[in-house]
């Protein structure tokens, strides 16, 4: 069991002040008992295309080529605690990405997730955005296997299909930062965190070892033996988003949440500037599992889930 915050932050055009302001509410959590502290989607920078190449980093040479991860890795040390750092535009080379860095109790970098789909959306008359104008698509799920976390930005939410994978991989604990709309908001935010946190196990197709929980079939597709495991899902998922701000030109619609794994909203806050601190109890996610057991009842014999990554890895073995 340990704390969790949700720091639903007002992002200004201001950067120093932004690095402070978030500064300010990772201490404030941390002093409140939080052990694991999520930021925002694009917490540093205001959310508009013309804004990521002025406000973008390098977090790989990192210093003062990246005051905002500089910030998450001396506070993660100090505090003793696991920050996921929402996420910043970054800069590598000559191309821009929507990027989430987690930063572990000694301060290292654990993990670094690019937003994998990116957010292109229009509806006449109500809402046009494309990320794709500035900013390229990450290539890689990204799981942390310090307290075993998922990683998605924004509108990785939407997509059933990672979130499957994450739980194939032994993830109990999804993180979204993400900044939805007051269309796509109201539609979607609560509802997909609820189904990302309710929906049954999946069964995993991959290439893999023999142990005593697989089964080795000879796949005719590629040629050799291919494993087939049943895995669980029914996870915790954390959202956070900025705070709402109607004079900007993206206005974010706020509702950072915690969901359980029965898709039960454990809390949840408005559109104002807020910090959640709720407990997280793994155990919780054996007990749903028992109570709905698909595991038991999913037909692997008629769908599967490839993770691609993986049988690409063992295909090069």
């Amino acid at each position: 069991m340990f704390k969790i915050a949700l720091c639903q932050l007002w992002v200004t055009s201001d950067k120093e002040r932004n690095i402070v302001h978030a500064r300010k509410a990772i201490e404030e959590a941390a002093n409140k008992g939080a052990q694991l502290v999520l930021l925002p989607e694009i917490w540093n920078s205001p959310y508009s295309n013309d804004s990521f190449p002025v406000y973008a980093e390098d977090i790989d040479a990192g210093g003062d080529a990246s005051p905002s991860t500089a910030m998450l890795s001396e506070l993660s040390r100090n505090l003793q605690i696991t920050i996921v750092g929402g996420s910043i535009p970054e800069r590598s080379g000559d191309k821009l990405y929507n990027t989430c860095c987690v930063f572990g109790t000694d301060g290292k970098l654990k993990a670094k997730h690019r937003k994998i789909h990116l957010f292109d959306i229009d509806i006449p008359g109500q809402m046009t955005f494309k990320e794709s104008l500035t900013l390229t698509a990450g290539d890689s799920p990204t799981i942390v296997d310090t307290g075993r976390i998922g990683i998605g930005i924004c509108y990785d939410i939407q997509f059933q299909e990672l979130a499957m994978l994450y739980a194939a991989r032994g993830a109990h604990l999804l993180c979204y930062p993400g900044a939805f709309n007051m269309v796509t908001g109201p539609l979607h935010w609560e509802l997909i965190q609820r189904a990302r946190a309710a929906d049954g196990q999946v069964v995993q197709r991959g290439i893999h070892p023999r142990s005593a929980s697989n089964t080795l079939t000879l796949n005719p597709e590629m040629g050799r033996l291919t494993w087939f495991g049943v895995h669980n899902w029914q996870l915790f998922v954390a959202t956070c988003s900025p705070a709402r701000d109607t004079n900007a030109s993206y206005v974010a619609w706020g509702h950072s949440s915690l969901v359980g794994p029965f898709g039960e909203v454990i809390a949840t806050t408005e559109h104002e500037e807020a910090i959640i601190i709720e407990e997280i109890d793994y155990s919780l996610i054996d007990q749903r599992r028992t109570f709905l057991p698909f595991q038991k009842q999913r037909r692997g014999d008629l769908y599967q889930l490839v993770d691609v990554q993986r049988r690409n890895t063992e295909l090069t073995k």
